[in-house]
């Protein structure tokens, strides 16, 4: 993994695969740093003809923290969820940005992009704002911003703002228990490869700020409907019909704003990513990742 300059702040990436290789850029979600994208997810990607991309979000991981623009996100976050308005440290748009400086820094003229959860809202955002710079979009676990949305299971709302533990220990049994909450009926829980990634997690950095001010950025983000009417790119939607945090009705919402999206319900997946998931949404993402090059390859 390597610390890079984007967009006037640092993030840390790696990537597997042929630099010749068309580019798929992964885009982790709330809190979540990139080692959530499996290496050996991120190995059989490449290993079917991608350059594969994965870095820290702004405020996690290794990536640069935002502690000076915002010490204590608490109050600026509830008064968001209470339907003020607030100002956020930083935006959506913003972290758009860093992926696009991170593209940029590499020398990656355009990307697959693949957003899970908030990466799928990053990932809608570099669409908008972006959209010669994204090949496809393919949006997993993730929702428009739409506010009549469904909410999701308040047991898993209450966990995620819940008081955080106070040691290492503590902290791994939380994560643990959180995503075996996250995670769907119909597919086994691997809790010994969990308890390995909150563990990795936490040594890479036990930083606790940076996900309430993401949580920010969402919550700040507004309804993304509008502008995803607009989109002229060839787009996936992944979701699973046992998310107890985005709702499947988000999946769908974002399919029915999204011209031309093809929406792929995974049955029994909850909000994560379960290896026995892992052929359909590898199959379906290099399905659209390879029409687009044909059809790219057939036009020049």
């Amino acid at each position: 993994m390597t610390a890079i300059k984007a967009n006037g702040i640092t993030l840390e990436y790696d990537e597997i695969g042929s630099k010749t290789a068309p580019p798929v850029l992964l885009i982790m979600g709330l809190g979540a740093q990139m080692i959530w994208w499996d290496e050996n997810f991120c190995r059989q990607l490449a290993d079917r003809g991608y350059r594969v991309i994965r870095f820290d979000n702004r405020d996690i991981g290794r990536a640069t923290k935002f502690d000076d623009a915002c010490p204590d996100p608490g109050p600026l976050l509830m008064q968001a969820l209470t339907g003020n308005k607030v100002t956020p440290p930083y935006t959506l748009r913003d972290m758009a940005a860093d992926a696009i400086g991170l593209l940029d820094t590499l020398g990656v003229p355009s990307a697959h992009v693949v957003g899970a959860s908030m990466g799928g809202m990053i990932a809608q955002r570099m669409a908008i704002h972006f959209p010669a710079r994204v090949r496809s979009l393919t949006s997993i676990m993730s929702s428009t911003g739409n506010p009549g949305l469904p909410q999701g299971d308040p047991k898993v709302i209450g966990m995620l703002t819940s008081a955080r533990p106070t040691t290492p220990a503590e902290a791994v049994e939380f994560g643990i228990n959180m995503w075996r909450v996250l995670s769907g009926p119909g597919f086994a829980f691997d809790e010994k490869r969990t308890r390995d990634l909150v563990i990795e997690s936490g040594l890479r950095s036990s930083h606790m700020l940076g996900q309430p001010r993401q949580m920010l950025a969402i919550v700040t983000d507004g309804d993304r409907r509008e502008a995803l009417h607009s989109l002229k790119l060839p787009t996936l939607v992944l979701h699973g019909d046992a998310d107890p945090l985005v709702p499947f009705a988000a999946g769908k919402d974002t399919a029915e704003n999204v011209p031309g999206a093809r929406l792929v319900p995974i049955q029994g997946m909850g909000h994560s990513l379960p290896e026995g998931a892992w052929p359909l949404v590898l199959d379906e993402i290099t399905r659209l990742a390879s029409s687009v090059e044909r059809t790219n390859a057939a036009a020049s």
